[in-house]
C-alpha cells in the first residue's frame, strides 16, 4: 500500500512511501487489541482509593450496652460499621491494577490498530518539518491545510521535538507522539494518524523486532 507524502500546505509531494504489509496489511486481532487498552487504561489508575474499615477508626474499646436484657441487637463496639461514624465494610484499599502483558501480543495489538487505520485511509504521511520556536498557529495552520481540525489527531514524529510539542498541546483534539512511544490506545483513539515521513521506517523497524 502505497500513501502520497503531503507537505505542511497540505499539497502533494510527489513522492510516496510504501507501508509495510506486515505492519499496516495483517489480519487484525480485536483481543489483542482489546487486551492492550485495557492494560494501558489500567496503568494509568491511580490506585490511591481507601476508606476506613473498623480497625482503622479511632474510638473507644468500651462494650456500649449490656449483652441483654435491652431489647436490641448485641453490639460491643462503637466502631461497628452499622453506627454512625462506624468502620466501613470492605471498603477500597490502595492497590495496582497493571497486569502482565507480553510484548508480542502488544506488537500484535499495534500491528492490528495501525492495520485499521490503513484500511480507512485515516493514515497521513507528512514530510519532515520542524519549528524554530513553539507557535500554536502554525500548528493549527499546517491542521487546517490537512483537513484535519474536526477529527483527533495523532502526528508521530521520529524523534523528541521540543517545539512541536509546545506548539500542540493547546490545541483541542491534536497529540502529539514519537515513534517509540506509540501504543494501541492512542491509534485507535485517534480519527487521522499523522506520520511525518521519516517516523514510518522507525515504526516499522520497532514492531518488526
Amino acid at each position: 500500500m502505497e500513501v502520497q507524502v503531503l507537505n505542511t500546505a497540505g499539497k502533494e509531494t510527489g513522492r510516496s512511501v510504501k507501508l509495510d504489509k506486515q505492519i499496516f496489511g495483517i489480519e487484525p486481532n480485536d483481543h489483542a487489541i482489546y487486551l492492550d487498552v485495557k492494560q494501558y487504561m489500567a496503568n494509568k489508575r491511580q490506585g490511591t482509593h481507601a476508606a476506613k474499615e473498623r480497625a482503622d477508626i479511632v474510638g473507644s474499646t468500651k462494650k456500649i450496652k449490656r449483652q441483654k436484657g435491652t431489647g436490641t441487637a448485641r453490639a460491643g463496639s462503637i466502631k461497628s460499621p452499622l453506627f454512625r461514624g462506624g468502620g466501613r465494610v470492605f471498603g477500597p484499599r490502595p492497590r495496582n491494577y497493571g497486569f502482565k502483558l507480553n510484548k508480542k501480543v502488544k506488537a500484535l495489538a499495534r500491528k492490528s490498530a495501525l492495520t485499521y487505520k490503513a484500511k480507512t485511509s485515516d493514515i497521513l504521511i507528512l514530510e519532515d518539518f520542524s519549528l524554530e520556536a513553539p507557535k500554536t498557529k502554525e500548528m493549527m495552520l499546517i491542521s487546517n491545510n490537512l483537513k484535519i481540525t474536526d477529527k483527533k489527531s495523532l502526528f508521530v514524529l521520529p524523534e523528541e521535538n521540543k517545539n512541536i510539542y509546545l506548539s500542540s498541546r493547546n490545541l483541542q483534539g491534536v497529540s502529539v507522539v514519537t515513534a517509540s512511544e506509540l501504543n494501541t490506545y492512542q491509534v485507535m483513539n485517534a480519527g487521522k494518524v499523522v506520520f511525518l515521513e521519516s517516523s514510518v521506517g522507525k515504526v516499522e523497524e520497532q514492531l518488526k523486532q
